[in-house]
């Protein structure tokens, strides 16, 4: 135990005064709004500001999902890794706007246009639990859709579903008799007034435009919460957003808000008959009237001066009986107290990543602003029970303050790994599995080894919750902040997400291990379908330095006959098994994240030919497109813009072009009519899809081609959808491997997107393929002879197929690139 040592730890600054004194209004007030939307952009930015900061009002967005299948702005991640950056960015937006954030346990699958189908694949009684569960969680007073709950022409199948599941979820949730295991872990029901939709002259809301703390507009904050969502291309975004312009056009005027009402209470105020005051609560009247008097008595100079009155608040808060409300509302007390009292804490680590099982060096930091004394008693670990106790360490002489400590403690070997909690099972097609309830609907794990500061202020126990960060990360931005992480002492990853092999065939699949720890040994084996045969059984490894990295090779024998599946690397160390694989995302907007889902390899055997050896790849916006071609059997080579030139193209049988490669680069128009040039010689080229907003160029081809139009249209979100063949002889269904209807079963989330809407007849257009009920354009795949050789622009999404190892699509794109050899 040291006193009065400079800090060991960057301790978090205390609120302002007035960020205090709005919490403060927060606390007299009660009003709970829930908007439901169903995608991490689909929010009203505005209305969550002007709710949250003008209003006082606990708000809370329920994302049915987490933009799992949408597409990646700024970098390669797709699935579940990009809605683990959406998650982030969505709590990068309430940490601005101060709203809660809740998800349900549903995935994002790709664009829909049929509420059925969303309805379906989501497995609608389940989601709708969820959502049940999220009402009773929270207990909003007010339901707010972003959508109508009705099937629309031209909507998101996802955006409709998502408000019917709300106006389903409304009437159950205060039904004992509905979702009962909710009810036997604790949850109660809950009835909300009202849920209307966003937007309508039924109901409306008004009041300040501006945050009483900032001074910011409601339409400022939601520029800055848009800003965040950099993934969907909104880094630059400098507009309201959704509902954006309301509120005096973005000025310091009025900002009103009108709805329409779906279910419950009638009125004309959005919270109509909702009480927003402490006598709601059985013998709350008290507290209420004591907040308002020490609101006006507040002195933003001195908030210390307030701890007496919140002290005498907070001994009648705790005698009121337990109730959701009422625990959150001790909660936000507390956070008062702690603030006036200019009470922060710091848990830091040597290093943010630790083995369970292994000893954790802690240090801690308290700092105290305000001066006024009390008493530091101890230390909590929840995840041991351990406490340690300080013997009533006096802290906070006159001026500012800091006590410093630190131990030692044994990590639980029983401690899971970190990784997102609806990432630790394999999902359904539609859904997550997540073995805790309790974490459902939550945004994110709780902390890995969280941390209890024990204080006595007064005749009263305080307790303020941290968790530990690395030292020497907590005093930069948020985003750089390493909290702690439990992970394994080695991780494991194979060469490539998928293995191509022809029935029968032997081929040799590494697997790369990474020691996290030093001197870590083992041996190392597959866990793989009963068909597939692999030699040797098991190899040893050893690894004397951390960091370091060895690979394994085994012989893979594929069935006789056609057949796909997954393998699964698994390092057996002493008595455990470590089966996982590691991946960090990167970006300065959001805190470093990091995966260990189970390390995977996808394997398929289908009879499949090529011709040609050598390809050239222009990367797009991101994808794993070349590592599929080289599992092909072809050698793949990167390219930029400057290398289409005939010269360094001469030796490479065709050239593939990522996807929005000409939304992305800049480097591409350029040097296109070279690559065109290349292709007039015999080259062939297959561009995948593009985007129709924001082309760099107007030019797609050889010939004139255009994409332009609305995207329902021009899109094929069924992945089942028959597919019919217009020109069976095209050498691209054909050559060298003969295209069925069968190389299009098994397809995932799509067809394809952005089909072009106009083309020259110099176009061969091979496929034809439709929504139901729906006659799309027959051009998701565009065959030019040019010259000498082949362009082929394609709306097929390749882009997932290949990587999650559909056959039929590694079979078309082999013709693609050996058109004309």
């Amino acid at each position: 135990m040291s006193a009065g040592f400079p800090c060991l730890a960057q301790v978090a600054p205390s609120p302002s005064p007035a960020a205090i004194l709005q919490e403060l209004r927060e606390f007299r007030t009660f009003g709970t709004v829930l908007l439901v939307a169903a995608h991490p952009d689909d929010e009203d930015r505005p209305l969550l500001a002007f709710l949250s900061k003008s209003c006082d009002f606990r708000t809370g967005y329920l994302s049915i999902n987490r933009g799992d299948g949408g597409q990646n702005e700024i970098g390669p991640e797709f699935d579940a890794k990009l809605g683990v950056i959406r998650t982030q960015e969505l709590l990068a937006g309430r940490r601005i706007d101060g709203a809660q954030q809740f998800f349900t346990r549903a995935i994002d699958f790709g664009y829909s246009k049929s509420m059925d189908e969303t309805l379906r694949i989501w497995d609608h009684q389940a989601v709708l639990g969820d959502v049940v569960r999220v009402i009773r969680t929270f207990r909003p007073d007010v339901v707010v859709t972003r959508f109508a709950p009705v099937a629309q022409p031209g909507n998101h199948g996802h955006h409709n579903a998502s408000a019917l599941l709300a106006v389903e979820a409304f009437k159950l949730a205060g039904d004992p008799k509905a979702y009962p295991e909710q009810i036997a872990e604790g949850l109660a029901p809950w009835q909300p007034t009202r849920i209307v939709q966003d937007g309508g002259n039924g109901l409306s809301i008004s009041g300040s435009n501006t945050d009483p703390v900032t001074g910011e507009t409601v339409q400022a904050i939601a520029a800055r919460t848009s800003a965040q969502h950099k993934t969907q291309g909104l880094g630059n975004f400098s507009g309201g957003g959704r509902g954006g312009g309301r509120g005096g056009g973005g000025g310091n005027g009025d900002f009103r808000a009108g709805f329409t009402l779906l279910n419950g209470a009638p009125g004309t105020n959005l919270m109509d008959g909702v009480d927003l005051t402490w006598s709601r609560v059985a013998g709350g009247a008290d507290i209420g009237k004591a907040a308002d008097e020490i609101i006006p008595q507040f002195d933003t100079n001195n908030p210390s001066a307030s701890v007496e009155a919140l002290l005498k608040l907070r001994a009648n808060l705790t005698a009121l009986a337990d109730s959701p409300l009422v625990e959150e509302k001790r909660k936000l007390l507390d956070k008062i107290l702690q603030a006036c009292l200019g009470l922060s804490v710091a848990t830091t680590v040597p290093q943010a990543e630790v083995v369970a099982g292994e000893p954790l060096k802690l240090k801690f930091a308290v700092n105290v602003a305000s001066g006024r004394m009390g008493l530091w008693q101890g230390i909590r670990f929840p995840a041991t029970g351990r406490e340690i106790t300080l013997s009533g360490l006096l802290y906070g002489p006159p001026g500012p303050y800091t006590e410093t400590s630190e131990t030692n403690e044994t990590l639980p070997a029983s401690l899971p790994l970190s990784e997102p909690y609806w990432l630790r099972e394999e999902p359904t097609v539609g859904m997550f599995r997540v073995d805790d309830p309790k974490l459902i609907g939550q945004p994110e794990s709780p902390p890995a080894f969280p941390v209890e500061y024990i204080f006595r202020v007064g005749d009263q126990t305080l307790v303020v919750t941290d968790e530990p960060i690395q030292a020497g990360t907590e005093s930069g931005k948020f985003e750089a902040r390493r909290t702690l992480k439990i992970i394994s002492p080695v991780s494991l990853k194979f060469g490539s997400g998928v293995a191509l092999f022809t029935p029968g065939s032997k081929k040799t699949v590494e697997v790369e291990i990474t020691a996290a720890r030093s001197d870590v040994s083992g041996t190392l084996h597959l866990e793989t379908p009963a068909d597939w045969k692999i030699s040797p059984a098991s190899q040893p490894f050893k690894i004397a330095n951390a960091g370091d990295k060895m690979k394994l090779a085994f012989t893979v024998t594929a069935p006789a006959q056609a057949a796909s599946g997954s393998f699964l690397a698994v390092a057996d160390i002493g008595r455990q098994k470590f089966s996982n694989g590691r991946y960090e995302i990167h970006y300065d907007h959001i805190p470093v994240q990091l995966l260990q889902s189970a390390a995977r390899l996808k394997v398929i055997a289908v009879d499949y030919a090529i011709r040609g050896k050598a390809v050239g790849y222009l990367p797009g916006a991101g994808d794993d497109t070349a590592e599929d071609i080289t599992q092909l059997g072809y050698t793949v080579t990167t390219l930029t813009g400057a290398d289409l030139t005939t010269n360094r193209l001469k030796d490479f049988d065709a050239v593939v072009i990522g996807v929005r490669a000409f939304n992305e680069r800049t480097d591409l128009a350029t040097n296109f009519p070279a690559l065109l040039a290349w292709v007039e010689q015999g080259g062939t080229v297959i561009a995948q899809y593009n985007r129709p907003n924001g082309l760099r160029t107007q030019q797609l081809g050889p010939y004139p081609l255009s994409i332009q139009g609305q995207a329902p249209p021009l899109r094929v979100t069924d992945e089942n959808a028959p597919v019919t063949f217009l020109l069976p002889d095209q050498p691209a269904l054909n050559v060298p491997n003969k295209i069925t209807a069968a190389d299009f079963v098994g397809w995932v989330q799509e067809r394809g997107a952005y089909f072009a809407s106009q083309w020259d007849e110099r176009y061969a257009a091979p496929l034809a393929m439709s929504d139901p009920g729906e006659k799309q354009p027959n051009s998701s795949l565009l065959i030019a002879k040019h010259g000498n050789g082949y362009y082929v622009y394609t709306s097929l999404a390749f882009f997932r197929q290949l990587p999650a190892g559909v056959p039929g699509a590694y079979r078309l794109f082999a013709n693609l690139v050996s058109l004309g050899k």
